[in-house]
């Protein structure tokens, strides 16, 4: 019988990691401590490639994600405190345990259904832990990703709007907050509301916030890269280009692929 192909892949890596591990000085200097920084970098270069749609890069860049949780999983197998395989089996028990509609007898016939299963079933696996519903949030996830996952967890116990009429009704309270702040400590408190509102706008227009940002930076990015671009063509000095020039270029890069 032959071995599933995808087992011989994953066996393949385990042996390199082991010989890296070995043999090799870097490799055998790294501490989960050390890697901690790089583990954060191959995310954000695989977010990066997601958003460009690049299959090729997204596939080069979970190789790499893949590599890092090996070799965490190897400097815990060097010290006795767990290995690849405990991590592995860990994972396959807890998907079991939270897809009770998949492998035991609970109905559900929607995601949103799935997802209020899932974070009920997360709370009862803490026992006895007083822990909020949003500990499992990082607190060191960027706001605004942090803004909206907590908003997700609150709404999968109930506690939401009950429509998108409402929620812009909030928007448009914060904004009229924030426009009458009388100083800048108020504004910064009431720009945090505000943004706080938009970002549940966002998730009630089925919107990740974030993604929307992201794609704005890039194109801010791209239209500003025209305008340094027609400068440097003119040898001019961006800094002594008049504002109503600078503005023409951004509406010419506007109409560009």
């Amino acid at each position: 019988m032959m071995q599933d192909p995808r087992l011989e892949a994953f066996g393949r890596l385990l042996t390199i990691m082991d010989e890296l591990r070995a043999k090799c000085p870097w490799d055998r200097e790294q501490t989960t401590e050390s890697l901690r920084h790089l583990t954060i970098e191959e995310t954000y270069e695989l977010s990066d490639a997601i958003l460009k749609n690049d299959p090729e890069e997204i596939k080069k860049e979970l190789g790499d994600i893949l590599l890092h949780i090996v070799f965490y999983a190897k400097i815990g197998d060097e010290k006795n405190q767990f290995n690849i395989e405990g991590v592995i089996a860990q994972l396959c028990e807890k998907l079991i345990r939270r897809h009770p509609h998949i492998y035991g007898e609970v109905i559900a016939e929607d995601s949103n259904t799935v997802k209020q299963n899932w974070e009920q079933i997360k709370l009862n696996e803490k026992g006895n832990e007083k822990k909020s519903v949003l500990s499992g949030v990082p607190l060191s996830m960027p706001a605004l990703v942090k803004a909206y996952r907590m908003q997700e967890k609150a709404a999968q116990v109930g506690f939401d709007w009950e429509n998108k009429i409402q929620v812009w009704e909030k928007v448009e309270e914060e904004l009229q907050e924030f426009k009458e702040a009388p100083n800048t400590e108020e504004m910064e408190n009431e720009l945090g509301d505000l943004l706080f509102s938009l970002v549940n706008y966002a998730r009630f227009s089925a919107i990740n916030p974030d993604d929307a940002l992201e794609k704005t930076n890039r194109k801010f990015i791209k239209r500003f890269s025209y305008i340094e671009q027609k400068a440097e063509a003119l040898n001019l000095d961006l800094r002594t280009v008049e504002l109503a020039q600078m503005d023409q270029w951004w509406n010419e890069a506007k109409t560009k692929p």
